[in-house]
């Protein structure tokens, strides 16, 4: 195992999932770069290893902290990467680890198990033909936020987001708002005691009057954009208007729009730009 850089994946709930593949990396490598050192020093006092050593590698480490690890990987210790929970590097800061091992010539090894995005996609029943985009966490607010909601809007196959309870509903919304016939699943607290799958379309799902708890990931259905017959220029102006009052960037507007509507991003992006108060590309 010397010289190795084994990405674990861990319970995303039910400790039961841990493969036993998983267990014995755990168990053989020199160290583990953990999320969560807490986390994971509970995990492997279930697991019945001791003494490990634990580093911390989470979104607050240096490029140092990384320096640090593959300089170890360089001296031949074995390195054993984990998350809080599911698959490293997916929406978590273990990638960096995983790109400057591979940089160094390092060999990567997955250890695969718990994903949250497969279990919400499979247990979704919105998989569609298999094809699908995962978008991870959106950005909370601002421009990149707004621009995210346009690019999932936009996109075709299914997507799958993860979001914090505290702003499910706002996310709802926000879908909602340019794609209210979408069908889609809210997964919760997944493998967990009070796990949860809630499906409707966007439009239902956000007027669900519920307070969110726990792990949350949406998954949106294969779309098709409503018939461009169906939408006349004085219904698509005046969403234009109110998303131009509402501060979404024409670009991102643009692209909400294009999938709500059916038409193509050029003539949307040409119509918002007409239509603002001041042109500006």
């Amino acid at each position: 195992m010397s010289g190795t850089l084994y990405v674990v994946a861990t319970p995303i709930g039910n400790l039961g999932d841990l493969t036993l593949r998983a267990i014995e990396t755990l168990k053989a490598c020199d160290r583990v770069a953990a999320e969560d050192t807490r986390r994971t020093r509970t995990l492997l006092a279930h697991l019945g290893i001791e003494g490990k050593q634990l580093d911390a590698l989470h979104a607050h480490s240096s490029e140092r902290d990384v320096e640090r690890a593959t300089e170890q990987l360089r001296a031949g210790e074995s390195i054993a990467l984990v998350t809080d929970a599911g698959t490293p590097a997916v929406s978590d800061p273990g990638g960096a680890l995983v790109e400057a091992a591979i940089a160094a010539g390092m060999r990567v090894v997955p250890i695969p198990g718990p994903s949250a995005v497969l279990a919400a996609l499979v247990a979704s029943g919105l998989a569609g033909d298999g094809r699908f985009r995962f978008v991870g966490f959106l950005p909370r607010d601002g421009t990149g936020r707004r621009d995210a909601i346009a690019l999932v809007c936009a996109t075709a196959e299914t997507v799958i987001v993860f979001e914090a309870p505290s702003r499910t509903v706002d996310t709802l919304r926000d879908l909602a708002e340019a794609t209210p016939a979408r069908r889609a699943c809210v997964a919760r607290e997944l493998t967990k005691i009070y796990e949860e799958l809630v499906r409707g379309t966007l439009e239902e799902l956000a007027k669900d009057p519920r307070e969110w708890r726990g792990e949350v990931a949406i998954v949106l259905a294969p779309y098709a954009p409503e018939s461009r017959e169906g939408i006349d220029d004085a219904a698509l102006d005046a969403r234009i208007d109110a998303g131009l009052q509402g501060g979404i960037h024409a670009k991102g507007l643009a692209e909400r729009l294009a999938a709500w509507s059916g038409r193509s991003k050029r003539d949307v992006y040409a119509r918002v730009l007409a239509r603002k108060p001041f042109k500006a590309p």
